[in-house]
């Protein structure tokens, strides 16, 4: 087993059950404990897990770092992908950094289903300490290869992403292009990130409007593909006519998060 897929592996057993020790999984793995106390060591360099007495733990939502600051374009987009979302629904989240920002604006709706290849992500979504507290189911798809979001990617993602359905995909876009269509610099999470929209009833792409014209290494769908793009009111005409040409449907967020009538106006079909 390599490296990278044994740390998988212990990640994905210390998610299922909240805290494992060493013990269980140098037996579960087939390995030394030794093995698995370096492997823990560095998922906990990297932030994925937390070292105890004898074992590891996953991070708790208090321990992780405060939302930073986002700018006013994410901001809006935000709040119109957020307003899409209901109690009760399946959600796939990609990796990214608005991505990201859309999660945490989703923790506090109740009854969600999450699935996403993203560390960050998943973390926000750990069981409530507290009973009152909103309980959203998480499936996290392991992957052999960690992007620089954190996020998994790989063919055992994409092979788990075969049987899951969602109500809604949510995807942050590196790249926007009439030609090119919506791209990654990474291969892998390209092939992940066609699974997660086939797992998608529909799907909805997050791009800030400095994303129009920016073309990555690899081609992740045409723009035809994607049901709903939200980009902000910052996208110029010309860019404006070329992607409500292709896309299902173009909404362009308000800057001004507080127009709740302009935001209104925006998720209107």
């Amino acid at each position: 087993m390599l490296v990278t897929e044994r740390r998988e592996r212990i990640l994905a057993l210390t998610r299922d059950r909240g805290t494992a020790s060493i013990g269980e999984l140098a037996a579960t793995l087939q390995v030394s404990e030794m093995t698995v106390r370096r492997d823990i060591d560095q998922l906990a360099e990297e932030g994925a897990v937390e070292r105890i007495r004898g074992g590891v733990r996953v991070r708790g939502p208090q321990r992780l770092l405060p939302a930073p600051a986002i700018s006013d374009e994410r901001r809006a987009i935000v709040a119109a992908a957020a307003a899409l979302v209901e109690p009760g629904m399946a959600v796939g989240i990609s990796g990214g950094a608005t991505a990201l920002a859309l999660a945490r604006a989703l923790v506090q709706v109740p009854e969600l289903t999450v699935v996403t290849n993203a560390l960050p992500v998943s973390d926000l979504f750990s069981p409530p300490e507290r009973a009152d507290a909103p309980y959203t189911q998480t499936v996290v798809l392991t992957g052999g290869v960690r992007t620089p979001s954190q996020a998994l990617v790989g063919p055992v993602a994409v092979r788990a992403l075969e049987h899951l359905h969602c109500d809604l995909v949510f995807l942050d876009a590196h790249g926007l292009d009439v030609q090119a269509g919506m791209t990654t610099m990474n291969l892998l999470e390209a092939e992940t990130n066609r699974a997660l929209m086939a797992a998608g009833r529909e799907v909805v792409v997050l791009a800030e409007h400095d994303r129009w014209g920016v073309v990555g290494l690899t081609t992740v769908a045409d723009l035809s593909d994607i049901d709903r793009l939200i980009t902000d009111d910052g996208l110029d005409g010309a860019a404006r006519e070329a992607l409500d040409a292709h896309v299902g449907t173009l909404h362009l967020a308000p800057r001004d998060a507080g127009d709740e009538r302009a935001l209104a106006t925006a998720l209107a079909d």
